[in-house]
């Protein structure tokens, strides 16, 4: 093992002297290391790998979402710059995610789930983005303008900034490589929120479903039709 980083929603583990060890969490996994000696007693393991020493290290996933590949140093290249930008890195700018928008249909919250567009966004992120921006998740994305595409890239990143900031969300069953449970769901400002008092307006929260997943929307400060 040579390093370990992040992309997307991979943790991207560098192999000596050519291969890639590409793990995707899903919605609850996690990479637990034992020191040999130390008991490695897992809840739900997947996948376990017997390293130097007596070292262990196990991925334990609990609803089999993720997944564990490995692959040359070429495979992930070629998989990696079909990636889009990190949406916290200098390589996303409001400018470029103005030029994605105007380039697609697609509803913007399908737009912001596609890896290829930005890389990283979870749904529970874009609902976040979205309610911040004033912006309805199925809004065709090349008809936000300008000032609401800058919106938008401000939420992107104070959504997912204070998301890391606070160890991600739990909603049901989720903790991390310690244990711990994800402490922003006491954030959240519309996901999750179907019935409940928009916290800018007050009037309802709104579930929908498009794509296979849901989404939550003000209808009084997200408006579906543009205004004119």
């Amino acid at each position: 093992m040579v390093s370990v980083r992040r992309r997307a929603k991979n943790i991207v583990i560098q192999l000596a002297p050519d291969g890639i060890l590409a793990v995707n969490l899903g919605m609850t996994g996690r990479l637990l290391y034992f020191r040999n000696g130390r008991s490695a007693r897992t809840s739900h393991p997947a996948v376990r790998f017997h390293l130097d020493q007596g070292s262990r290290l196990i991925f334990d996933d609990v609803r089999r979402f993720g997944t564990v590949e490995c692959m040359t140093d070429a495979e992930w290249s070629t998989r990696d710059v079909r990636l889009g930008p990190e949406p916290l890195s200098d390589d996303f700018t409001p400018d470029r995610l103005m030029d994605g928008l105007a380039r697609s249909r697609s509803p913007l919250r399908s737009w912001l789930l596609d890896q290829r567009k930005v890389a990283g966004v979870g749904n529970i992120y874009a609902n976040e983005a979205l309610f911040l921006a004033e912006l309805h998740p199925q809004r065709s994305a090349n008809t936000v303008d300008r000032a609401r595409a800058e919106a938008l890239y401000q939420g992107l990143r104070l959504t997912l900034s204070e998301a890391v900031e606070l160890g991600g969300t739990t909603l049901r069953d989720y903790v991390d490589s310690e244990g711990r449970r994800g402490q922003y769901a006491s954030n959240l400002r519309v996901y999750g929120r179907e019935g409940l008092p928009c916290l800018r307006c007050q009037d309802p929260v709104v579930r929908s479903v498009f794509g296979g997943r849901s989404a939550f929307h003000c209808p009084s400060c997200q408006p579906r039709s543009v205004s004119t």
